[in-house]
């Protein structure tokens, strides 16, 4: 291997690694919108779980499991997450489940994780819960480039209507830099900057994104269909 393509691949590789330290940073409040998206829509429907005469004992055993947690006693954060789920009332055993995904997640094991967001998109009742059990399922594919993976979890939400969209959009793109594909990133990070709804926040990240990208060469979607259209082709 010449000189060259040593010094090449250190470089691609150091780009990558800079995408990676983005979303990490930024996987937090991709979430967390997309949390307080759907808790925003759960509210317009009525939910009133929080009202509940018992759900002051759920909440406080949901709290415990949290502080344990940050504490970093995993067991007995999951301990109390079993009690909540079992005992808890309202919605807030499905918090709890939640809770204790995440917590497989933030202590690798993330093919568990995944597994237990998937049967929640599958046996919540709530389609906006089913969502969100999705989205947080399709995170764990983002940083291997598993665009397959990521397609067929958030692959429904990309659409007008769906709340979702841009945070599915996000993660889809995120994938498809971290494959290799970073021309299909740019034209779906471009997809998310022409949506007239996308949050300020939401948007500062597409534009650190974009940039990165287009730093490596990703072609422009935009001058590539008028290239396809006069016959000239794009230069960037």
């Amino acid at each position: 291997m010449s000189e060259e393509n040593i010094f090449s691949e250190v470089d691609e590789e150091l780009r990558s690694e800079r995408m990676r330290n983005i979303w990490r940073q930024v996987a937090p409040y991709v979430i967390g919108a997309a949390v307080a998206i759907v808790m925003l829509v759960a509210a317009n429907e009525g939910w009133s779980w929080w009202q509940n005469s018992n759900s002051a004992r759920s909440s406080d055993q949901f709290y415990l499991a949290i502080d344990l947690a940050s504490q970093g006693d995993i067991a007995g954060a999951q301990e109390a997450l079993d009690v909540l789920i079992n005992e808890g009332s309202g919605e807030y055993p499905i918090l709890g489940e939640f809770r204790q995904a995440a917590l497989l997640a933030e202590n690798g094991k993330k093919s568990e994780a995944i597994a237990a967001y998937d049967a929640l998109s599958t046996t919540l009742s709530n389609q906006h819960l089913r969502d969100l059990a999705l989205i947080f399922a399709a995170s764990g594919f983002v940083d291997s480039g598993d665009t397959a993976e990521v397609e067929a979890r958030v692959g429904g939400m990309i659409s007008p209507s769906h709340s979702l969209r841009n945070t599915a959009r996000e993660m889809q793109g995120l994938s498809q830099y971290a494959a290799g594909n970073i021309d299909a990133a740019r034209m779906t990070f471009e997809q998310i900057t022409a949506d007239p709804t996308g949050s300020r926040d939401t948007l500062g990240r597409i534009q650190i994104y974009l940039a990165q990208i287009i730093s490596e060469g990703a072609k422009d979607p935009n001058a590539a269909e008028i290239g396809s259209g006069d016959g000239v082709t794009p230069t960037e």
